[in-house]
C-alpha cells in the first residue's frame, strides 16, 4: 500500500472516548429586565420599574404617612369627643382613605414605564440622497461630503418644523418631545423631568398620575391643616383660653399646622405650575429651556383640548416587555490531548452574523489541527502508535468524526501533513 494511504482518514464506527472532541452548546435564557442597559431598578420579576434613586421614595412615603398617623392618633379622637363620635370617625376614615389613595398614585407614578424608547441595535442608515433628505440644513452646509450622521433632523409637527436630536447612547433619532435622562440612562417619550421625590422619570405614560399625586398630596395637606385648626378653635372655645394654651393642650395639632403649611406651599406651588403647563401643553423641560418664548408651540391646541389630551386620552402601551425572554447562545469546545483534559477553549458568542461566527469556529478548528500536527511531529516511528502516560492503554490519535463534521459544515479543507513533511520538521 502506498505510504500516502497509511495516513488516510478512516471513520471508525465507534469513537474512542479519550479522543472525542466535545462540542457543547449552552443556551442561557434571561429576561429583558435582567440584561437592561439602563440604570433602572426592577422588582417583582420585572413587573415594577423604578429609577436608580428609588430609595428616595421611602422618604416621600414617610413624609406623607407619619403626619397622617399623628393626626389619626392624637387629633381625630379629640375631634370625636368635641363633636360626635360619628363625625370624628368620619374624619379619621377620610384621612386614612385619602392617604391610601395618594400612596397608590405614588406607586403608579414611580413603578411603571414612563415611556422609555427602546434602544436601537445599530445606528440608523444615512439617506442615500442627502440633498433630498430632511436633515438639518446647517449640518448639510458644514459636512462637505462627509457621510457621518447629522446631530439633528427636521421633523414636521402640525405644520411647524421641529428639530430632533440624535442620541448616541440609544443610537436613534429621538421622537419629538423626547429627551435622554442622564439619571436613568434612557430616552423617554414626552420627557417632563426626573423627579427625585418619586425616584422615576416623568414622561408620557405617567405624567397624568404624577399630576394627580401632587394635587392629591396638596389636598391632603389642606385637609389635615384645616382640622388641626378646628381642633385648636374648639379647645379655645371650651376652655376659654388663648391660642398658645390651646397649642400646649394639643401640641401635635400645632406641629401639624406648621408642617402642613410648609408642605402645602411646596406641593401646592408645584400643582399650580403644572396646571399652567397642562393648559399651555408644555413640559417642564421645555419651559425651563424657554423653548416657546419666541417660537410658536406646535403642540398647543387650546386650553380645553390640552386638558382633554392630558387627562382623558388613552395611555399608550409600553414599548418594552421587561419580562420577555432573551436567549444567549455560546459554543464551548474542549478536547482531550496528551492524556489530560484541556481547559475549555474560546467561547464563541452568537454574533447574529453567519460570517463572523464561521470565522470563530474555523479558528477553533485550526487550533485543534495544529495541536494534532505537533503531536504527529513528535512521533519517532511512523507506523508505531503513540503511548499515553496512563500506562499500557493506547490512545488513538486519528482524527475523529466531530472534526470532519465541523470541517464539512463550514467547507474547510481538512487534511494533515504527509510523513515527508513531518520528517522535514525534525
Amino acid at each position: 500500500m502506498p505510504e500516502r494511504n497509511m495516513y488516510s482518514v478512516s471513520h471508525p464506527a465507534k469513537l474512542s472516548e479519550s479522543n472525542r472532541t466535545i462540542t457543547e452548546t449552552k443556551t442561557t435564557s434571561k429576561r429583558v429586565y435582567q440584561v437592561w442597559k439602563g440604570s433602572n431598578r426592577f422588582f417583582f420579576g420585572g413587573r415594577l420599574i423604578f429609577g436608580p434613586d428609588v430609595r428616595s421614595m421611602s422618604l416621600t412615603v414617610c413624609l406623607i404617612v407619619i403626619p397622617v398617623i399623628l393626626f389619626v392618633v392624637f387629633v381625630a379622637p379629640k375631634l370625636a369627643i368635641e363633636f360626635s363620635d360619628q363625625f370624628g370617625y368620619l374624619i379619621m376614615g377620610i384621612s386614612v382613605a385619602f392617604t391610601t389613595y395618594v400612596l397608590f398614585l405614588l406607586i403608579f407614578t414611580s413603578g411603571r414605564d414612563p415611556g422609555i424608547i427602546p434602544r436601537s441595535a445599530h445606528p440608523p442608515e444615512p439617506d442615500d440622497d442627502i440633498a433630498s433628505s430632511n436633515y438639518s440644513s446647517d449640518w448639510m452646509e458644514s459636512q462637505n461630503g462627509s457621510s457621518s450622521l447629522p446631530p439633528t433632523k427636521d421633523v414636521l409637527v402640525n405644520g411647524i418644523i421641529v428639530k430632533v436630536k440624535y442620541c448616541h447612547t440609544c443610537m436613534l433619532y429621538r421622537p419629538p418631545r423626547c429627551s435622554h435622562c442622564s439619571i436613568c440612562n434612557n430616552c423617554v417619550d414626552r420627557f417632563d423631568h426626573h423627579c427625585p421625590w418619586v425616584g422615576q422619570c416623568i414622561g408620557k405614560r405617567n405624567y397624568r398620575f404624577f399630576f394627580m399625586f401632587v394635587a392629591s398630596t396638596t389636598m391632603l395637606c389642606l385637609f389635615v391643616f384645616s382640622f388641626c385648626w378646628v381642633n385648636l378653635n374648639k379647645i379655645m372655645d371650651v376652655h376659654e383660653c388663648n391660642l398658645w394654651k390651646a397649642v400646649m393642650s394639643s401640641p401635635v395639632s400645632g406641629i401639624l399646622i406648621i408642617y402642613t403649611f410648609i408642605a402645602a406651599w411646596f406641593v401646592g406651588g408645584l400643582t399650580a405650575f403644572h396646571i399652567y403647563l397642562i393648559c399651555s401643553n408644555q413640559t417642564t423641560y421645555e419651559n425651563f429651556r424657554y423653548r416657546y418664548d419666541k417660537n410658536t408651540n406646535p403642540y398647543n391646541r387650546g386650553c380645553a383640548r390640552n386638558v382633554v389630551e392630558t387627562f382623558f386620552s388613552s395611555i399608550p402601551k409600553s414599548r418594552n416587555n421587561f419580562r420577555a425572554m432573551v436567549k444567549q447562545n455560546s459554543t464551548v469546545f474542549s478536547s482531550v490531548s496528551l492524556g489530560r483534559i484541556s481547559s475549555p477553549a474560546k467561547t464563541s458568542v452568537d454574533l447574529e452574523m453567519g460570517g463572523k461566527r464561521k470565522g470563530v469556529v474555523e479558528e477553533e478548528l485550526e487550533d485543534i489541527l495544529s495541536e494534532i500536527g505537533s503531536i504527529r511531529g513528535l512521533e519517532r516511528c511512523g507506523t508505531q502508535p503513540m503511548h499515553s502516560s496512563f500506562g499500557d492503554r493506547k490512545v488513538n490519535w486519528e482524527p475523529n468524526f466531530d472534526m470532519h463534521t465541523l470541517s464539512a459544515e463550514f467547507g474547510m479543507d481538512y487534511g494533515y501533513p504527509s510523513r515527508e513533511k513531518v520528517q522535514d520538521y525534525h
